[in-house]
């Protein structure tokens, strides 16, 4: 299985762009690049249906975030708190460092 590149690291904040969930921020807990997927705090919620596993706990139907495709989230810069798609600038060692593609900010992050 090939190793796919997603466009975002955990602790990132994102704005998604299609979906229930469409317009809201959050941050990305968890980043899965084999998959090309993404969970994202407080948003995509689902239901998941738990049986009681031990004598005495309690089963039921827990809201957890389930995880969403990478393609309908878009980075949300740092600097200027706008919804941007991201360039790379390569540093004089050798680094990679993001960039915000937009004119009136150009900040690297």
């Amino acid at each position: 299985m090939e190793d796919k590149k997603v466009h975002v690291k955990s602790g990132d904040t994102v704005k998604i762009l299609s979906g229930k969930d469409k317009g809201k921020q959050g941050k990305v807990l968890e980043v899965s690049p084999g998959e090309g997927k993404l969970i994202v705090e407080g948003l995509n919620i689902g239901s998941k249906h738990v049986k009681p596993r031990k004598l005495g706990k309690q089963g039921g139907i827990l809201k957890v975030e389930r995880p969403m495709y990478s393609c309908k989230v878009q980075l949300v810069c740092p600097k200027c708190g706008k919804p941007t798609r991201i360039g790379h600038k390569i540093l004089s060692d050798g680094q990679k460092q993001r960039q915000c593609k937009h004119k009136s900010c150009g900040e690297a992050f």
